[in-house]
């Protein structure tokens, strides 16, 4: 092994890591500030997020007279986009019967939210049964 480089400085010698040694510490450091910085933007404050919006108003779908007849029962999962003073933007099925589906969007474009900060995305279940 060699050993550490020797260089003058003000009047006596200090000893300097070997130049490899030094990239890798830099690298490291240079890795640690990008992971930190990462982690204050991903811990700042947010918007409510979809959990947190709760539902103040819920209009009750109307239940469509064919899937009555056809005896059709089942859970619809809406996806809703809400304003920050709580209403309702859009509103789109994710999944459940197609023959329940517009009905509940309709009644979810009803419905009023808690205000929050900014827009939100919740996913709300409407549930039919006879």
């Amino acid at each position: 092994m060699q050993d550490p480089i020797m260089t003058p400085f003000r009047g006596g010698p200090v000893r300097y890591c070997r130049p490899n040694l030094r990239r890798s510490t830099l690298n490291f450091l240079r890795v640690l500030s990008v992971v930190f910085a990462l982690t204050v933007l991903t811990t700042s404050v947010a918007p409510l997020r979809a959990e947190e919006r709760a539902s103040i108003v819920r209009v009750p779908p109307a239940y469509p007279e064919m899937a009555k007849r056809m005896h059709i029962t089942g859970t619809v999962k809406v996806v809703v986009t809400v304003d920050a003073a709580g209403s309702v933007l859009r509103a789109e099925s994710d999944s459940g019967n197609k023959m329940l589906a517009p009905a509940a969007i309709d009644a979810v474009k009803h419905w009023k939210f808690a205000p929050g900060d900014g827009n939100a995305t919740v996913v709300v279940q409407v549930n039919f049964g006879l």
